[in-house]
C-alpha cells in the first residue's frame, strides 16, 4: 500500500488460514527524495505530459516489485508459497463526482507480476466507479471483517494523508459505514515541510508548541463545502493541498499555531462526522500514521469526551500496517471470486468483485 501522505510503500505478508489472520512480517520502504517530488508534483499538476504520466506508472512498478523482492527475502518466505501480491498503488487523481467520475492509480501490475514472479491482484477501485460507486473507502470491508464486535459500536479511523472514518455497529443487522471525513496528514506535513524541512510533525510535537487559532479554523471549517456534504463521499489530496490552504494563511502567519490549528482542524472535522452517525461510537480505534501523533489524539479525544479512543493496537494489529492488510485481504477476495465493495459505504448500485489479475507467467 502507498497512500496519500506519498511517503512510501507499506508491505505485509499475511496468513489468513485462521481467524483472525496472522502477521508474517511488515516493514515499510520510503520513497526516494526525487520520487516522492515527482509524484507530488504529478498530484498537483494540471498539465501533465504523457511521458511523465506513463514513466511514472513503470518506475513505480519497478519500485513495488523490489520491495516486495526484498520483503520476502528478509522474512524468509519462498515466492512459491504466496498466492497473490495485492498492489492498490498510487492515486494521483480521485475525482467521483465529475461529470465522468473516475478514480486513477499508478504502478504497473505486470511489472509487479512480471518482476516478483507472483501473480498480482491490482485495479481495486474502478469497477466500483463504475458501479456509481465513490469507489472509497475501499477499506471498510476489511474492517467489518477483522474489527466488528457485537459488543459495542466501534469507528475505525484511518488517518493518512486524508482521513476516513468505518462506522460498525454491535448490531449486525445494522449496515455499517464509512467514508471520508478531509485532511489527515496532507496538510500537516506539508506545513512542516515547508517551514522546518522535516518531513512530518514526529509525535505532534512541533504543533503542541502552537496555539489554535480559532477565528482561522472557523473559517476553514464554514466555507468548505466538502465538511458539509453528507455521505457517501470521497476526496483527496487533489483537493486538500497547499493551494486549498493558501484561501486561508500565508508566509506572515504564525508558522507553529497554523501546524496547531491544521491538528484542530483534522480532530473537529472527524469528531463532526462521528456525531452524523446513527450512534456515536463506544470507542474509536486509530490507524494510520496520524496514529502516531499523539497531540492528534489527545486533540480527538477532547472533541469526542464520550468515546474510549485508542488504536488498532488494542485489536491485534498495528496501526501502521492496516491498510497494507486490507489490499492482502481484498486480493484475497479477488482470488476466491467474492465481492469485496460495500454499497452501503460507496454508493454502487450493487456488490463486485474488485480488481484485475495480472498472471505471473
Amino acid at each position: 500500500m502507498s497512500g496519500t501522505s506519498l511517503d512510501g510503500v507499506d508491505v505485509v505478508a499475511t496468513d489468513f488460514a485462521e481467524f483472525p489472520p496472522r502477521l508474517l512480517y511488515c516493514t515499510t520502504a520510503p520513497y526516494s527524495a526525487s520520487l516522492q517530488d515527482r509524484l507530488r508534483r504529478l498530484c498537483r499538476s494540471q498539465t501533465t505530459s504523457l511521458d511523465e504520466l506513463y514513466s511514472l506508472d513503470a518506475e513505480l512498478g519497478e519500485v513495488y516489485a523490489q520491495v516486495v523482492n526484498a520483503a520476502l527475502q528478509q522474512a524468509g518466505i519462498a515466492k512459491q508459497q504466496v498466492i497473490a501480491i495485492g498492489c492498490h498503488g498510487q492515486t494521483i487523481r480521485h475525482s467521483p463526482d465529475s461529470k465522468t467520475p473516475y478514480t486513477v492509480q499508478i504502478g504497473d501490475p505486470n511489472r509487479v507480476a512480471a518482476r516478483s514472479g507472483i501473480d498480482t491482484v491490482a485495479d481495486f477501485r474502478r469497477k466500483d466507479i463504475a458501479l456509481g460507486g465513490q469507489a472509497a473507502p475501499l477499506a471498510p470491508a476489511f474492517h467489518r471483517f477483522l474489527f466488528r464486535s457485537s459488543d459495542e459500536d466501534r469507528a475505525v479511523i484511518n488517518i493518512g494523508g486524508i482521513a476516513n472514518i468505518t462506522y460498525l455497529p454491535a448490531d449486525f443487522d445494522q449496515p455499517i459505514q464509512g467514508f471520508d471525513t478531509g485532511p489527515g496528514n496532507t496538510l500537516l506535513d506539508y506545513w512542516i515541510q515547508r517551514h522546518r524541512n522535516k518531513a512530518y510533525d514526529d509525535g505532534g510535537d512541533w504543533a503542541r508548541k502552537g496555539r489554535i487559532n480559532n477565528e482561522i479554523l472557523k473559517q476553514m471549517v464554514a466555507s468548505e463545502a466538502y465538511f458539509h456534504q453528507p455521505a457517501p463521499k470521497s476526496t483527496g489530496t487533489e483537493y486538500f493541498n497547499p493551494d486549498w490552504l493558501a484561501a486561508f494563511v500565508n508566509d506572515s502567519s504564525d508558522a507553529v499555531s497554523i501546524q496547531a490549528t491544521l491538528v484542530e482542524l483534522t480532530a473537529v472535522t472527524i469528531a463532526r462526522e462521528l456525531r452524523t452517525l446513527p450512534a456515536l461510537p463506544g470507542s474509536c480505534y486509530l490507524c494510520g500514521g496520524g496514529a502516531r501523533n499523539h497531540f492528534l489524539i489527545e486533540r480527538l479525544a477532547l472533541a469526542l469526551p464520550e468515546c474510549r479512543v485508542a488504536t488498532t493496537a488494542d485489536l491485534g494489529l498495528d496501526p501502521d500496517f492496516v491498510e497494507a492488510s486490507a489490499f492482502a485481504w481484498l486480493a484475497r477476495e479477488r482470488i476466491n471470486l467474492r465481492a469485496a465493495n460495500v454499497p452501503e459505504v460507496t454508493r454502487a448500485r450493487q456488490t463486485a468483485l474488485l480488481g484485475g489479475i495480472y498472471a505471473a507467467d
